[in-house]
């Protein structure tokens, strides 16, 4: 079961970035064009940021990389402190990002605002991400 829910973590992964490229990229053909503020694009990128991160805490809980691991000595391996702390806590910090992002642009009135803002919180949330995604495996 463990290897079915990190394949498809891995395979929403590709599902998480393809949305947030594309509320990003419709989000700045908007706000470039002084169009209205599209919310359902910019929600198909908070709801895949958190079904990633449901998935990736339920990994994290049940995975023997994941807090099991949590010592000073694997500290010092750079791979098992990638899985265990540093990709989660920046993905986490990264939707947290986006998640902000979306709540403020729905309060905005002015949708050269509203696009703004998913902006720029989606991007700084999808490079926290990119920063972090264990590339080699």
């Amino acid at each position: 079961m463990l290897t079915g829910m990190k394949h498809l973590h891995s395979t929403l992964a590709v599902v998480l970035l393809l949305a947030l490229v594309i509320a990003i990229v419709i989000t700045l053909v908007n706000y470039a064009g002084n169009k209205p503020y599209n919310r359902k694009i910019a929600l198909i990128g908070l709801i895949a940021a958190h079904i990633q991160l449901l998935l990736g805490l339920i990994l994290y809980f049940t995975s023997p990389l994941g807090l099991a691991s949590f010592s000073g000595e694997n500290m010092g391996i750079s791979d098992l402190r990638l899985m265990f702390l540093e990709h989660p806590l920046i993905n986490i910090i990264g939707i947290v990002l986006i998640t902000m992002g979306y709540s403020k642009a729905k309060k905005i009135a002015d949708s050269k605002k509203a696009n703004k803002t998913v902006l720029i919180f989606y991007v700084l949330g999808l490079l926290l991400i990119l920063s972090r995604i264990p590339w080699s495996t």
